[in-house]
């Protein structure tokens, strides 16, 4: 398959699957599609998004990072083009993950997650240590947050009446009102798209998403949970994802841990600061 293709795993019933309506539900894992971004051969390196997002995002770094890992972008569950099911919970993720992973072959891996997969990432390395080589964690702690401005864009993409749209542009204005920022509208309107018919929908399961807000606000950690491998923390130097004071929590869980941070980069440094990224990963 061609370097960066997608590959679209389908639900077997016979693997406890059940369908209501156009929606895949499962009672155990999903099989997770994904995005071979390069570097078949060399030892793996395993890409977790972030809330909202998908493998897509990680298409352009991923190939740079392709020189020297096999990189694999994952899309989890309810985001890209992997089945929609329930529960939407950092449990349930894991154990996406790491069927995913046995059903690659893959024994161990580096991991590295952004923001919601960074705490998936977090998870896995603390409950399968065995299956990580090494962590890297991008601008997310192990703490709970309260996201305000995810609200805004739930609120945001809720209200969008589909029936009547005609450009992914359009959607970004009428975005306007809740989300002020311009690369926010955008970024939401990724995950819009056509029907054969010609008609827009969520590409995300909006609903069990937006449901899940709380949950993937939470810590995903217990506070026993510990990796002792190696780990980095990339931080934003214009977030907030990560202070300061989250430092003493982070070694807790992670004895090994090296915090670095991007200058100028907010949120996505993987996207808005690439060079200083890569750079930052050694």
């Amino acid at each position: 398959m061609p370097e960066g293709r997608v590959r679209r795993r389908k639900p077997a019933a016979e693997k406890g699957w059940q369908r209501r309506g156009r929606v895949w539900h499962s009672r155990c894992v999903v099989s997770l599609s994904f995005r071979d971004l390069g570097g078949a051969g060399l030892p793996p390196l395993v890409v977790l998004h972030g809330l909202l997002g998908s493998s897509r995002n990680w298409q352009t770094v991923g190939r740079d990072l392709a020189a020297q890992r096999h990189v694999l972008a994952l899309d989890l569950r309810n985001h890209g083009t992997s089945p929609h099911a329930e529960p939407m919970t950092y449990d349930a993720m894991l154990d996406d993950v790491v069927a995913w992973l046995d059903g690659q072959g893959i024994a161990t891996a580096e991991i590295m997650g952004h923001s919601m997969g960074g705490k998936v990432a977090m998870l896995l390395a603390c409950r399968r240590p065995e299956r990580v080589a090494r962590l890297t964690v991008v601008d997310i702690a192990p703490k709970g947050y309260f996201w305000p401005g995810h609200r805004q864009s739930f609120a945001a993409m809720n209200e969008l009446v589909l029936a009547d749209l005609r450009s992914r542009a359009e959607a970004e204005l009428r975005f306007e009102a809740r989300v002020t920022s311009w690369s926010l509208r955008k970024f939401l309107t990724t995950n819009l798209e056509r029907n054969d018919a010609g008609a827009w929908y969520w590409q995300i399961n909006l609903p069990v998403l937006t449901a899940a807000l709380p949950a993937m606000e939470a810590n995903s950690l217990a506070p026993t949970d510990r990796y002792d491998g190696p780990v980095r923390f990339i931080a934003g130097g214009k977030s907030n994802y990560i202070e300061a004071g989250d430092h003493a929590a982070i070694r807790a869980h992670f004895p090994r841990a090296e915090i670095r941070t991007v200058d100028g980069a907010g949120h996505n440094p993987h996207m808005e600061t690439r060079a200083e990224f890569l750079a930052a990963l050694g």
